[in-house]
């Protein structure tokens, strides 16, 4: 409060005396001096003008608290000035209030202040509540969140405006101080921290804290003012770690970083009891990059390191830029102290966040942002498309800006906001969209906890409807597996002619973004209207809707079974009787065709049922192929099980009992074995005609409906039938399917493998180790 106290007594320095024309007002000297102790050359004319504007129109007016409304924006430009906003953003935040109480219009803010400023104040002001009624709260944050998308210097304002006046909240009734804690904790906080602004985030943290909780807000104080009576341990350890690098020839700066108030809290809660080196941590700044790696190699070899502490921000920073070397270590008498090692450019932005970026819209390089921005991280740099490459623009932002076009209602909207920066931490995760069109792939933020269906909507948008499959880091993975920072993902997506599949309920269960939870409602809405009732009460609510309309749809390992049991009526051909005509190959007609595409085994609530295979009939039928051994006419030839060889592979041949031969594929695993064993091998050559050959084939494949069905037509159109078909019960929403076939010519069996990988969902074709056990 003594803040305030000195802003009221400046503004009635300003209202009573005079200036000259080009002086500055006495109330914003301070502001002037504070600013430009980060901006030296800063021009400040704009600065006066505001604030003679701002002092003029809001003159009369009083705060709740009795003081002249002018030490509000005051505050609020003092707050940034400290924080080292450029010009232009304290030029916006002495006037972010005239627009919207006083009859000060944004073209006149224009005309004299120019195009930006006017955006910033037209960014920050509030929609009327005469106007939108219940839904101006809602609507004034989309609105803001538009505006922050082209600048973020819109949300910095906004957030010291509510810092100010949650420094100031005590005179309102508690009913209104808790409603504005509640929102300020659940969408202001959460937007400080995405944007990297700690030192607002902070103070705002203790302030809602001391509202909705002030009796452990009291009891935290309490313990915190205990601690500071007593001698600090870390001032010692300080002082080891200093003597520690200069003998080690590193120039670095040590201090005690003090913990606020909220930080202590969660750490009592974690810990249950606290330490005296708990209140507060190291704090390491140097010149360089480098030299944190040196001051993290002097502190892990001189104290005893606790490895599982340690994080590298610097080679991999957070998604709100911040960078920073953790560890902690402890000296010979067991004292445990955290280290928090960075460089003072480092520092800087971990405080200010994006404040530090100064203007986004710059034309600088990335060496003339550094000396402006005060040793701040690059500004803004150009690609060749002219988009914007800086990170002002951050992945949750543009996902936020992207979902909130799809989410019309203002409650709908104003929950899912919530939902969204409820996520505490962002990954990235690296996509491949093979075959996708108009996506490359590349790095994808998601908040933690998104599954790659989440990333398949982020990186594909309405595309991610034809999602079927995924791997993760190599590995064939559920679609609702959750991923982690770094995972290397591929999506796989049916082709992009036709109408997809279409997403499962069930994903509702586990999609964390907006985007992708909107995108499915409206699918399920249009395409199957009982899940989409379903889900459309749910919109605000828990997810309780989504798995009652996932249980009545069920997942898509389920849906892979119902196009085996349930077929859809209509003019399309079912599964069983697209099967049927699968049986045999076009030209060789008749009514002997697989009846049921080899009846696989299917599951059918769990159980197996199997159907014996039909065999084809009559002149459809094609004769075996078989091998000859050289020498030994009308001797019995057998193919082996373990390998069914075909024309065309390299085959050797064992005698068995009765005078028979049993032909293996040279590659099999038994020639080896019966080669160490001792046993005769005989020549063996393929006799081929018009005969046909039988062969067995797996395919690997993502559930979904029609697979069965798709996969049999395939191979009907390469004049194969089908002898005998084994379809196990899904698991994890993959799907193995194994055919024994009997081609017309083994020469086109590479076609057919190739024309099956090409079914949607199918990922891997290979020969099968065995033959069917129906054959």
């Amino acid at each position: 409060m003594s803040a305030v106290r000195g802003l009221r007594k400046l503004s009635r320095v300003a209202l009573l005396g005079t200036t000259s024309r080009d002086s500055l007002p006495d109330a914003i000297e301070h502001v002037a001096k504070v600013h430009r102790a980060h901006h030296p050359g800063a021009d400040l004319r704009p600065l006066r003008r505001a604030y003679v504007l701002a002092e003029s129109s809001h003159r009369g007016q009083t705060r709740k608290s009795g003081e002249p409304y002018i030490t509000h924006p005051l505050a609020v430009t003092l707050l940034l000035a400290q924080l080292g906003a450029e010009t232009t953003t304290l030029t916006a935040s002495l006037l972010h209030d005239t627009v919207e109480d006083t009859a000060v219009t944004l073209d006149q803010v224009r005309e004299e202040f120019g195009e930006q400023v006017c955006y910033l104040v037209d960014g920050v002001t509030k929609l009327e509540k005469v106007d939108y009624g219940a839904a101006a709260e809602p609507e004034t944050f989309r609105k803001m969140l538009l505006a922050t998308g082209n600048d973020v210097r819109v949300m910095a304002i906004k957030l010291a405006d509510r810092l100010h006046n949650m420094r100031t909240l005590g005179v309102m009734r508690r009913e209104k101080q808790v409603r504005i804690a509640k929102v300020t904790r659940d969408v202001l906080i959460p937007l400080a921290e995405r944007l990297g602004i700690q030192a607002l985030k902070s103070e705002l943290e203790d302030l809602v804290f001391a509202v909705l909780h002030p009796e452990e807000h009291a009891g935290t104080r309490e313990l915190i003012r205990e601690h500071n009576a007593r001698p600090d341990p870390l001032t010692a350890f300080a002082g080891q770690v200093r003597r520690t690098l200069r003998d080690a020839g590193i120039t670095a700066q040590v201090l005690i970083r003090p913990r606020h108030t909220v930080s202590v809290h969660r750490l009592r809660l974690k810990r249950g009891q606290l330490g005296d080196c708990d209140f507060a941590r190291l704090l390491v700044l140097v010149e360089e990059d480098a030299d944190c790696y040196a001051v993290l190699g002097e502190l892990h070899t001189c104290f005893a390191p606790l490895v599982s502490q340690f994080k590298d921000f610097i080679a991999v920073p957070k998604f709100n830029l911040y960078q920073s070397l953790h560890t902690a270590i402890a000296d010979t008498e067991g004292r445990v102290a955290e280290v928090l090692v960075r460089t003072h450019r480092m520092h800087r932005v971990a405080e200010t966040g994006v404040i530090a970026l100064g203007d986004p819209h710059a034309a600088a390089t990335a060496d003339a942002a550094h000396d402006t921005a005060g040793q701040a991280t690059g500004a803004t740099v150009g690609d060749a498309t002219g988009e914007r490459t800086d990170p002002t623009r951050p992945g949750w932002l543009s996902r936020l800006l992207e979902w909130q076009s799809h989410a019309p209602d203002p409650n709908t909207f104003w929950q899912e906001l919530r939902d969204e920066l409820a996520q505490d931490l962002e990954i990235t995760v690296y996509c491949a969209v093979p075959g996708a069109e108009g996506s490359g792939g590349g790095a994808v933020p998601l908040p933690a906890g998104a599954t790659c269906v989440d990333a398949a909507y982020a990186q594909l948008g309405e595309a991610g409807h034809r999602c079927i499959g995924a791997r993760v880091n190599g590995r064939l993975v559920a679609l609702t597996t959750v991923l982690r920072d770094g995972d290397a993902l591929q999506l796989f997506l049916e082709p992009s002619h036709g109408s997809p599949s279409g997403p499962s309920p069930e994903w509702l269960d586990h999609v964390r973004t907006p985007s992708a939870r909107l995108a499915i409602r409206e699918w399920l809405a249009a395409h199957r209207p009982e899940a989409g009732a379903a889900e459309g009460t749910a919109a605000g609510q828990e997810t309780g809707a989504g798995r009652t309309a996932a249980e009545g749809r069920g997942t898509v390992a389920d849906r892979c079974a119902d196009a085996l049991r349930d077929p859809a009526p209509g003019p399309r051909s079912t599964p069983e009787s697209r099967t049927r005509s699968a049986g045999h190959a076009p030209g060789h007609g008749g009514a002997g065709g697989e009846r049921t595409g080899g009846s696989a085994r299917h599951a059918f609530g769990g159980v197996r049922q199997k159907r014996a295979p039909a065999q084809p009939q009559g002149p459809d039928r094609y004769p075996e192929n078989v091998p000859v051994v050289p020498g030994r006419p009308g001797t019995p030839v057998r193919l082996a099980r373990c390998c069914t060889p075909v024309p065309t592979d390299a085959v050797t041949g064992f005698p068995v009992r009765g005078g028979a031969v049993t032909v293996h594929r040279e590659s099999c695993q038994s020639v080896a074995r019966m080669a160490r064993d001792g046993r005769l091998t005989l020549p063996v050559r393929w006799e081929q005609g018009d005969a046909g050959c039988r062969v067995t084939l797996r395919a690997e494949a993502f559930g979904r409906p029609h697979l069965l069905a798709d996969l049999t037509e395939t191979i009907a159109a390469h004049g194969a039938a089908v002898v005998a078909a084994d379809v196990e019960p899904p698991r994890e929403q993959r799907v193995r399917h194994t055919y024994t076939l009997q081609l017309p010519d083994a020469a086109g069996l590479p076609a057919l493998m190739r024309a099956m990988l090409e079914v949607p969902g199918v990922y891997d074709v290979t020969r099968s180790a065995s033959r069917a056990a129906a054959n």
